[in-house]
């Protein structure tokens, strides 16, 4: 227990230390939201990965799809590193450097309406974010309580105060610049840590051969096996079509949300762009691969440590206990080393979170709607108040958590991609996207969100899947059939993708005739 407290103090120190050595990068706005567009590839690309991976990666979603698709899970983390980091790099990263600067938008909401001309779009996707941002938070307050209860036997009420407030104090003092530090520091403690816990947990189990061999053995009567031999050890699982749902919704859905997509914002240059795209990759394959990978191996717990009886007699999985049960073997040094790890990836997405939904609010809906002349230093002063408003409100939110951490998160990723995935890519690339198909993917996105919570036609995974899938469809097609902006307005707006240099050429002599 010494052990554990000492990492945890020295880690809340430097987390601490960096906010106020980061102060002074946060007395503008653009320095306070976007750390003066100056980040390097290094910091981006961690920053861009922590704030994807969480607690609710390693302790829900892990822990959960573990259990149900044993080691085809790791289909997962491989789709995190190669669609949710490579491919949005690579498609959506110096486009969206490039464009949001020519727009002067330091948001999501601030680039629509820029790019479409609407101060009436800029105004409800603010409100979107910060809706549906909320139960996000509070999944990733969720996951990691439940490990901290379990390894200091800390009430969960007292863990979620902790978090919530070491959160706000850097946040507070160093804004952007001391986010984007710290996910640096926490994602080399995430990669040390991950390597370490997976050696030990399947060291527990008598090495990687004899792990797979008894998630081989689980008898095939097993109703998620669907009479399948061996399913949990198989190449896609018991299940492939639920883990495609998934695949889709965990990988493409972070090329819609904006505290993701607003990390290119304030990539430096086009080589920072090169690097951060690897260096990104890597981080992803080695911690969602890791984190699925060990997932996998759910399986070998005994099943009446992770599920209780209803109240109607049938047998109820708690999934949010699952990676804690599978991590109780672990060493006293490994286990400080893994709640650091888990702390450092919740603390790096709740910062992320908190900071995109106080710029939203403040620079997309408080200035120019309640605000008509909004100084900057007033502007600072809103977003360090609404820092402290968003804390406060998905703490109490997570004490009682409606649902389990994947429900949460689908829910959270459904209608933020879902509604701005489709708009945003076809923004950077797409001269006749209108308007009328922008709120018609905010419409769809949102409203089967929303109506699936209350129909539950689908679970929250597959309606966030068919929700982004859908605006991808729904974005071009209205597109076609609806009134264009302005051909000279759009002209202007891309007229930064075509900057004019001079260049020498070697080849002086004439071509032969």
């Amino acid at each position: 227990m010494a052990v554990k407290i000492f990492m945890l103090f020295v880690f809340f120190g430097l987390m601490i230390a960096i906010g106020w050595y980061s102060r002074h990068q946060a007395r503008t706005v653009e320095g306070y939201v976007l750390g003066g567009r100056s980040v390097g590839p290094w910091i981006s690309a961690f920053a861009y990965g922590t704030s994807y991976f969480s607690a609710v990666v390693f302790v829900g979603y892990a822990g959960q799809f573990g259990w149900k698709y044993g080691l085809a899970s790791t289909w997962i983390g491989i789709g995190n590193a190669f669609i949710g980091s490579l491919l949005a790099w690579v498609i959506l990263g110096r486009r969206t450097r490039v464009m949001t600067k020519h727009l002067n938008s330091a948001t999501m909401p601030a680039f629509f309406e820029s790019r479409y001309k609407s101060s009436t779009l800029k105004i409800v996707a603010s409100a979107i974010i910060f809706i549906f941002l909320i139960p996000y938070t509070a999944s990733v307050y969720n996951g990691l309580s439940n490990l901290f209860e379990m390894a200091f036997g800390i009430p969960y009420i007292y863990c979620v105060i902790m978090m919530a407030a070491l959160t706000c104090v850097y946040v507070l003092l160093g804004g952007y610049t001391a986010t984007v530090y710290n996910d640096f520091v926490q994602g080399i403690i995430m990669l040390v840590g991950i390597v370490a816990v997976i050696l030990a947990v399947l060291n527990g189990h008598g090495g990687f051969l004899e792990a797979v061999k008894s998630l081989s053995t689980i008898p095939s009567d097993n109703p998620v096996t669907a009479g399948q031999q061996g399913a949990f050890a198989s190449f896609f699982g018991p299940d492939p079509m639920g883990l495609m749902y998934v695949i889709i919704l965990t990988s493409l859905g972070t090329w819609g949300l904006p505290q993701m997509v607003q990390k290119f914002y304030a990539i430096k240059s086009e080589k920072a762009v090169a690097t951060g795209t690897i260096v990104s990759t890597f981080f992803a394959v080695v911690i969602a691969g890791g984190s699925y990978f060990l997932g996998g191996f759910a399986r070998l717990i005994d099943v009446e440590k992770v599920s209780r009886v209803a109240e109607d007699g049938t047998i109820a999985m708690m999934y949010d206990h699952v990676m804690p049960e599978l991590l109780t073997s672990l060493p006293n040094i490994l286990m400080g080393v893994l709640i650091v790890l888990i702390m450092s990836a919740s603390m790096s997405t709740l910062s992320s979170l908190v900071l995109t939904s106080s710029s939203t609010l403040t620079l997309d809906f408080l200035k120019g709607t309640f605000f008509k002349k909004m100084k900057e230093r007033q502007q600072l002063l809103w977003l360090r108040i609404l820092v402290i408003f968003f804390i406060v409100i998905s703490v109490v939110m997570a004490i009682k958590p409606p649902t389990f951490i994947a429900q949460l998160m689908g829910i959270s990723w459904g209608a933020l991609a879902g509604a701005f995935l489709a708009p945003f890519l076809y923004g950077l690339y797409w001269k006749r996207v209108t308007r009328a198909a922008v709120w018609a993917s905010f419409i769809f996105g949102v409203g089967l969100t929303v109506m699936n919570i209350f129909t539950a036609w689908f679970n929250p995974i597959q309606a966030g899947a068919i929700a982004m899938l859908g605006g991808l469809v729904i974005v071009p097609v209205v597109s076609i059939f609806t009134p264009k902006i302005d051909r000279e307005t759009v002209d202007g707006i891309f007229a930064c993708y075509d900057v004019e240099v001079e260049a020498t050429t070697k080849n002086i002599l004439p071509d032969e005739e």
